[in-house]
């Protein structure tokens, strides 16, 4: 069954998720919703998406409220969805405050309803290649560095950047966070645009993140290690590296990289090549999110996960 999907902002992303919406097979896309009239009539005439002159009246008529606002009217908006029955899809930073997640996560509950966030990187075809090899990594190290642009800036780039990378460690550490430390430096903006932050999980994982929205080179990698294992995964490039370690064999052969300890004991290193399917992340997570309504089951980014994310976040930027 097609699902009735409307689109609160049509801004740059927001105009991407109409037109990925009108091109799905498991939506209907109703029309959307911009505060800003001239905008909307304008998108409305260039694309033919039926604009609505009220948000009222968009949430009346649709199944799913895709909410592409700005992150200080994400409360309002997903609280006037959830309030009439309306399953949300939320962009990232799920709200400005972690009292407002809370909120969102626990009405939606209530109302038997379902929520996720737009951790778009989660569904990265570079990450979903590897994130099974992904085993209690114990040292993770990203670098999310972009070129500057004006847009986004109204908020901490720990907010605007750093969060995606925020969201994928605490999906691969399996550990609650035991203490946080972090610096961050205003440079342009009113708000740091460089940041640095170290977690500490109870397990003993540490995690070291790295932000920059002033950087000369667009950047967006991860490296994880963990026990017999190095995985490298670039976000922005769509790559993967993958370098293991087992029982090295009696005989090894002519190529076969052994490393001996100490001890005596012998490893072969070996590369692993995961295949990349290339994809749409955001036409992705958005299926995804059909799938979890139709199916009755939880969204793959659930609001618990963005609400996590985003209390991390402030924690960081607490230390600044």
């Amino acid at each position: 069954m097609k699902l009735k999907a409307g689109v609160l902002g049509a801004g740059h992303l927001g105009k991407i998720h109409l037109k990925l919406l009108q091109h799905s097979e498991k939506y209907e896309l109703t029309g959307f919703y911009d505060p800003d009239e001239s905008n909307g009539k304008k998108v409305e005439a260039e694309f033919g998406y039926p604009f609505f002159n009220s948000i009222e009246a968009l949430i009346e008529a649709v199944d799913v409220v895709d909410i592409v606002t700005p992150t200080l009217s994400h409360y309002t908006c997903a609280i006037k969805a959830i309030t009439k029955g309306k399953h949300i899809f939320i962009e990232k930073p799920i709200t400005n405050t972690v009292e407002e997640a809370e909120q969102i996560r626990l009405l939606v509950s209530e109302n038997n309803l379902r929520g996720q966030v737009g951790h778009v990187e989660r569904f990265n075809p570079a990450f979903k290649a590897v994130k099974e090899d992904i085993q209690s990594p114990m040292f993770i190290e990203t670098h999310r560095l972009a070129e500057f642009n004006p847009r986004g800036t109204d908020v901490p780039v720990v907010l605007d950047l750093m969060i995606h990378d925020i969201d994928i460690i605490l999906s691969v550490v399996k550990s609650p966070v035991k203490n946080i430390t972090a610096s961050g430096v205003s440079v342009i903006s009113e708000t740091p645009d460089i940041a640095n932050a170290r977690i500490e999980f109870k397990n003993g994982c540490v995690a070291n993140l790295t932000a920059s929205r002033i950087s000369m080179k667009n950047m967006r990698k991860s490296r994880f290690f963990q026990k017999d294992a190095y995985i490298s995964v670039d976000f922005l490039e769509k790559k993967v590296e993958v370098v293991k370690m087992k029982e090295a064999p009696k005989t090894p052969g002519d190529f076969d990289m052994v490393l001996q300890n100490a001890e005596g004991v012998k490893k072969q290193i070996y590369f692993e090549n995961p295949e990349i399917e290339p994809n749409n992340a955001i036409f992705d997570e958005l299926e995804s999110f059909a799938e979890a309504i139709n199916n009755n089951t939880p969204p793959i980014v659930t609001l618990r996960d963005g609400t996590d994310a985003l209390r991390v976040a402030y924690q960081i930027i607490d230390c600044f």
